[in-house]
């Protein structure tokens, strides 16, 4: 068995997550794990809020493309995951060329690949912790609910409960209002 590398495929784009899946299954059906242990398309979490909830959203980091830890020193590899629906081709150092024309795979070099790994690891702890740390007295502004778009300053900050008490001028009175990290954001002065 020769030596396992990191690549970067081309995906119809949007059609990722179902090109990854073709992919997949190709590799089992012609018993090629071994030299294809790894397929990813490397997302992060997006917090947003709808509806006055707040839902957690993968997006995808590099739209169109795949990352295939695979051993192209055997023929039938490389043939096989390019041939997959969905699948344009490798990212090659002849890109320029025509479709027809033999390319090289150009694998990743270790420290894109730690890059690319190390965002997706941080993108799952950040989706366990969502840590805003607000400061008494800071100004922030309302995204969400009956008052969004106005801007008051943090009175008392419950990290317990991740929510805030902050004072909002309303009709030239200030009121304190309960909202929680996802409500508001800082604002930059």
């Amino acid at each position: 068995m020769g030596e396992l590398k990191w690549y970067v495929v081309r995906s119809v784009s949007g059609q990722e997550k179902k090109a990854k899946t073709y992919l997949e299954t190709e590799i089992g059906r012609h018993g090629l794990s071994e030299l294809v242990p790894q397929v990813l398309i490397p997302v992060e979490k997006v917090f947003e809020m709808r509806n006055g909830k707040k839902r957690v959203r993968e997006r995808n980091l590099y739209p169109g493309y795949i990352i295939i830890h695979a051993d192209l020193t055997h023929g039938e590899v490389d043939h096989i995951i390019t041939s997959t629906p969905g699948i344009i081709g490798f990212l090659s150092d002849k890109e320029g060329k025509a479709a027809n024309q033999n390319t090289v795979p150009v694998p990743l070099h270790i420290s894109e690949v730690n890059r690319i790994l190390g965002i997706v690891d941080e993108s799952e702890e950040q989706a366990e912790t969502l840590e805003t740390p607000y400061v008494v007295g800071e100004l922030v502004k309302i995204v969400d609910g009956g008052f969004a778009g106005m801007s008051g300053n943090v009175a008392e900050v419950y990290e317990d409960r991740k929510r805030l008490n902050v004072i909002v001028k309303i009709f030239g009175r200030s009121q304190p209002m309960e909202l929680s990290y996802t409500q508001v954001e800082k604002e930059i002065e």
